[in-house]
């Protein structure tokens, strides 16, 4: 029997910065759909060099992180590859490591580091202010985002001809 390969999906934000944590608790909601054992699920509040550690060793990366810019509309999803990324609030810190540095870091180094990474940018209004909840358009859409990033990442087997020993 083939080797399963092993999956991240990993959520960056801060969960007690209002929409700052969609991210990590898309990641940890997305474990009842996702029960296969070569699924791993993680949450951190940080990007830059630190996101070596973090996806070193697993073959396919589901990243989640909030957006905010004058192009992104609160509860838009964004789904995107390394090549097409754009700015999303912890992959792109003025104060670290941009994301394709640290992707060519790692691949110069010749850390284990996967060639299939998606990157999944949520829309989002306030990552500034302390609160447990999110803004009400975040709040609202919430339900349809996390179906449509399930859906996603079924997707993303099927282009890539993979078997999905999937329990949802």
């Amino acid at each position: 029997m083939p080797e399963q390969i092993k999956i991240l999906i990993l959520g960056l934000g801060s969960e007690i910065l209002k929409d700052d944590g969609i991210g990590p608790r898309l990641a940890r909601d997305l474990r009842a759909h996702f029960t296969s054992q070569q699924f791993n699920f993680k949450s951190s509040t940080v990007g830059g060099l630190e996101i070596l550690d973090l996806i070193r060793g697993f073959q396919m990366v589901f990243i989640i992180d909030g957006m905010k810019s004058k192009e992104t509309r609160p509860a838009e999803v964004y789904f995107m590859g390394v090549d097409d990324f754009r700015e999303t609030l912890h992959l792109s810190n003025i104060h670290d490591t941009s994301f394709h540095t640290t992707l060519k870091l790692g691949k110069e180094l010749e850390e284990d580091i996967p060639d299939n990474i998606s990157i999944i940018g949520i829309g989002i209004e306030e990552d500034m202010e302390f609160g447990e909840t999110f803004t009400p358009k975040l709040d609202e859409e919430y339900v349809n985002i996390l179906e449509l990033i399930h859906q996603f990442i079924l997707g993303r087997f099927r282009e890539l001809s993979m078997s999905t020993p999937l329990n949802y």
